[in-house]
């Protein structure tokens, strides 16, 4: 039995000096509007993954307005969604995201995000990828207001 699932997530920028994607800080003169870290990589992912097993979304389970989460690590909540996911009697074949933005240009990032999205996983990192786009300088991403980011994935029942 197989499932797949897809994530979306967007934040603003704010006033910053990093944004946090992948769990990896890249350096940058503006931050992501969050309650937690705004790792949108993250959420997208954590998204994707519990609607494969149609397990709600990221805000029931970490809600925005609970304080408990505030300025957390997404990491936490992608760990608690992979143990989910194998409580239920999953395991994640592949992970494909895209990452939406016209800056930072994120080539250089992407490998090491690959790296630690695996490593969280307890993936290979054949089974992450993340490519990144920009949208020709048009809509909210294009005017450089934030970033968006889309993730699909692919379960099978152990």
């Amino acid at each position: 039995m197989i499932r797949i699932g897809t994530g979306y997530d967007v934040h603003a920028f704010c006033a910053g000096n990093h944004l946090t994607l992948g769990g990896i800080k890249i350096p940058f003169n503006r931050s992501f509007a969050a309650h937690s870290d705004g790792d949108i990589l993250i959420h997208a992912i954590c998204d994707s993954l519990l609607g494969a097993l149609a397990l709600g979304d990221i805000g029931q389970h970490f809600p925005p307005d609970d304080n408990k989460w505030k300025d957390c690590k997404s990491e936490v909540f992608l760990i608690h969604v992979v143990k989910l996911i194998t409580k239920e009697g999953y395991q994640i074949n592949n992970i494909d995201s895209t990452i939406v933005c016209e800056e930072p240009k994120m080539q250089p990032h992407i490998t090491p995000i690959r790296k630690n999205l695996a490593s969280i996983m307890n993936l290979k990192i054949d089974q992450v990828s993340v490519k990144a786009t920009t949208t020709e300088k048009l809509g909210f991403c294009g005017r450089g207001e934030g970033v968006a980011v889309q993730s699909s994935c692919l379960l099978s029942k152990k």
